[in-house]
């Protein structure tokens, strides 16, 4: 197994279109392009296919598909990515820099993808400052060293803040590397459950958490007030 190898893991659920631009996008910078359907999914097969990536199935859940490609990899680096990132270009290439750096994982700058306004760019930047002296979570495109994510644990079987645990002690086992290189996360569920509300959303599921409440009983909480939209942290 290659120090220098790559492998990106994006778990998806209908995200036929965004995964075409994505890997679109990626082309052959990661060594390793796995792709994780929630079931079977004809669409995004057919994306995998054209574009030459490996194409898998595992039961609905973003830790659980996550855990799923992580294993099937055969890299020395684990990337994750959300199907509806904009990654910038020679993104494989830094991890790779930062692993010989020293790094036993990491992440890159939070930036909304589109328009840039003031309101944004604030957001943004506070997002940037919470994952530098907090978590970052998974849309800033987290990245391990597959033998210190094993003895982690990989990500677990939850259905909220499941990269929470297994950053917090991939940091305990050395450099957890903060990249300065953007990556485009979409605003569609900002825009979708309106600014404010999905940012106050976010970090009352986040207080919740903090106190101890399970991530499952969270989700259930969230769907009961949300009209049965399960949200996901920024």
């Amino acid at each position: 197994m290659s120090a220098e190898r790559v492998a990106v893991v994006i778990p998806v659920r209908g995200d036929a279109g965004p995964l075409a631009e994505l890997l679109g996008r990626l082309g052959g910078e990661p060594d390793e392009r796995i792709v994780v359907s929630a079931g079977d999914d004809p669409a995004v097969a057919t994306v995998c296919r054209e574009t030459g990536a490996r194409c898998l199935s595992a039961r609905p859940g973003r830790g659980t598909q996550q855990h799923a490609g992580a294993l099937a990899a055969q890299s020395e680096w684990l990337w994750f990515l959300h199907a509806d990132a904009l990654p910038s270009p020679g993104s494989a290439r830094r991890i790779r820099e930062a692993g010989r750096a020293g790094a036993v994982g990491g992440y890159f700058r939070f930036r909304f993808q589109g328009r840039q306004t003031p309101g944004r760019g604030l957001l943004a930047a506070l997002i940037n400052l919470r994952a530098r002296y907090g978590v970052p979570y998974g849309d800033q495109g987290l990245f391990f060293r597959r033998d210190v994510y094993l003895a982690c644990g990989g990500y677990p079987d939850e259905p909220l803040f499941e990269e929470v645990r297994l950053v917090r002690c991939v940091r305990r086992r050395g450099r957890f590397a903060s990249l300065p290189v953007p990556l485009g996360v979409s605003p569609r569920r900002w825009e979708r459950d309106g600014w404010v509300r999905r940012t106050l959303g976010n970090r009352l599921l986040a207080l919740g958490y903090a106190m101890g409440i399970s991530p499952r009983r969270l989700a259930r909480l969230y769907q009961n007030g949300s009209e049965n939209r399960l949200t996901r942290q920024i």
